[in-house]
């Protein structure tokens, strides 16, 4: 697909600087860099500014606000890569920062609507929910987000060797876990998810998930599984799900998707059939929708179906598949 890395999240080809990694001194070096900054993340939050929330809030690495922070990363900022000019670019968890008034139910909504204001920042400072604002960032500020997500997300879950048990540590600028008692050598995981435009005739198919918001209906999708092809999995997973089988399979897009911590693999399939068997533990409801009625439901003008979720690969594919430029 052409067009493959327009995709939100897509890259902006940074320069994650791999080969320094490795290298303690130059670690060092990039952390003293005059213009070495870093982005704030508060429970998978990214700090954000402006009156839209449309730019990363990047700070210095002596800002007060890293200082008073006990627990996280605060003191073993994350390597994202270098920016323009070389200019060093790092991630921090500020985690163990407890904001007054914490609303803790609403952070495990499917979509959080709260913010958080450091009382030592700017007012326009907010923590927010980054699938809120995923399409408001541009492409190299939304893979330094989605990136730093990911990685800390992943050590906040990993702090103890699954070899040994014993507690890792942070190495090679924070791509690595390693433990001290047993050698251990631990990597950021992503875990492969593909998600599937299943189409027969002028018809995609669609499936909602249990707990979902009203009207929410998207791809299926579903884990690649061990030993299993990508053309495999897409097979398997309608089956299971809505009963459908599928006859080819083609690899469209992919996208990061930290929530919290896939890889979402974007194929098309060709379904040789339209009879439906809905799983009710994995979906709630399924359907074949038209091109017509799905063009209705992008416009917001459709009784029941909501558009799919911008930013979404779902989306990006569906989007696509309506204005036939999907090769």
């Amino acid at each position: 697909m052409i067009r493959a890395e327009q995709v939100t999240f897509g890259g902006s080809r940074l320069d994650r600087a791999g080969h320094l990694r490795s290298d303690a001194a130059a670690l060092a070096r990039l952390r003293t860099h005059p213009a070495a900054a870093t982005l704030l993340l508060w429970r998978g939050k990214p700090l954000v500014c402006g009156t839209d929330h449309d730019r990363l809030a990047l700070l210095g690495l002596d800002h007060p606000v890293l200082a008073a922070i006990d627990g996280g990363c605060a003191d073993a900022p994350i390597l994202l890569g270098l920016a323009e000019e070389g200019a060093p670019v790092f991630a921090s968890d500020i985690s163990g920062w407890v904001p007054e008034g914490l609303d803790g139910a609403a952070l495990g909504q499917f979509h959080d609507p709260t913010e958080q204001l450091h009382p030592d920042l700017p007012d326009d400072h907010v923590f927010a929910e980054l699938r809120r604002l995923m399409t408001r960032l541009g492409p190299r500020e939304a893979e330094l987000a989605v990136t730093a997500k990911a990685v800390l997300g992943w050590h906040a879950t990993h702090r103890f060797c699954a070899r040994c048990g014993a507690p890792s540590e942070i190495s090679l600028g924070g791509w690595q876990r390693r433990c001290p008692a047993c050698g251990g050598q631990h990597f950021p995981r992503t875990d492969p998810v593909v998600i599937m435009l299943i189409t027969h005739g002028d018809a995609v198919l669609m499936g909602r998930s249990p707990g979902w918001p009203e009207g929410m209906y998207s791809l299926l999708a579903g884990f690649v599984e061990p030993g299993e092809t990508v053309e495999a999995a897409v097979r398997r997973e309608v089956m299971e799900e809505a009963g459908v089988p599928v006859g080819r399979v083609d690899y469209l897009a992919s996208q990061p998707w930290p929530f919290p911590a896939s890889l979402m693999l974007g194929c098309s399939g060709e379904a040789l059939s339209r009879a439906l068997t809905v799983d009710p533990v994995e979906l709630e409801d399924a359907l074949w929708v038209g091109r017509d009625e799905m063009m209705t439901a992008f416009a917001g003008q459709h009784p029941v179906l909501k558009p799919a979720r911008k930013g979404a690969i779902a989306h990006f594919l569906l989007r696509h598949w309506l204005t036939d430029t999907l090769d």
